[in-house]
């Protein structure tokens, strides 16, 4: 079955879903709908028996550079006359990939920004292109982590590494991400979904029970804690997003300069 939404693309085939990054010309920056898109993929995949595994891919020049700036802050400016009770897409998709019992798989290759990151730490396995950079420069933008990543990527890099990647928010490279152990592999970029197209297909080949379990087992010691910080994060988030740092961030974005946060 292949479905293409706007600028998300999912194709399953052998037990195998696919959500393919599909905005290449805007470096596959995310918006609002495609958040939506991933979120609706995921919740689909998790009902479906046939879906045994979830794979997450670029193409070999970039994976993600993030959210998109504009409508980030369209969608943020009218989050106000959203109908109470409904949650935002991105939130929804995050949550969904948190808590998604099934392997989820990642083929990264060229520039992961921001959440184009935090995403690969609720995957399982996570295979990267030499081309491969991961930032995620939150503070930069007078905001804080989101993703739960303030409590998984310290577990993940120790604390003065995630501290060097979150307090900076200086890129870093794949072979750099393989030593600290965010990546499983470092290949070609032009071999990377394909590996990964592959290894998806040995854990289709599994018992989808087994491998349920399993991933349940390992992740039940932090499931809670997870859920919890992804609310803490949120709610300082939305606090920062309203503070004079991030609209200085924001307005320097948009007006192509550097930002002065001299008086923040």
């Amino acid at each position: 079955m292949s479905e293409t939404t706007q600028d998300i693309l999912v194709h399953t085939e052998a037990g195998v879903c696919t959500i393919t990054f599909n905005r290449a010309d805007k470096k596959n920056s995310i918006t609002e709908a495609m958040y939506a898109s991933m979120a609706d993929a995921l919740a689909q995949a998790g009902e479906d028996a046939a879906v045994r595994c979830v794979v997450f891919q670029g193409d070999m020049a970039i994976f993600s550079a993030g959210n998109d700036i504009a409508d980030f802050l369209k969608q943020s400016a009218g989050g106000a006359a959203r109908p109470e009770g409904e949650q935002r897409p991105v939130w929804r998709f995050l949550h969904n990939i948190a808590a998604f019992p099934k392997p989820v798989i990642a083929a990264v290759c060229g520039p992961a920004v921001g959440i184009g990151t935090t995403l690969l730490l609720h995957c399982d396995l996570v295979y990267a292109g030499d081309n491969a950079a991961f930032s995620l420069p939150f503070v930069n933008l007078g905001l804080c982590p989101e993703a739960a990543s303030s409590l998984l990527l310290p577990q993940m890099l120790g604390y003065h590494r995630a501290a060097e990647a979150l307090l900076l928010g200086e890129p870093f490279l794949a072979e750099a991400a393989l030593e600290v152990g965010l990546v499983n592999r470092v290949v070609p970029p032009s071999e990377c979904n394909a590996l990964v197209q592959a290894q998806a297909r040995k854990l289709a080949a599994k018992p989808l029970s087994a491998l349920i379990e399993t991933k349940r087992l390992m992740k039940a010691g932090q499931s809670g804690l997870v859920r919890e910080r992804m609310a803490e994060e949120g709610a300082s988030f939305g606090k920062l997003m309203g503070g004079p740092a991030a609209k200085e961030a924001f307005t320097a974005f948009m007006e192509k300069r550097k930002p002065d946060f001299s008086q923040c």
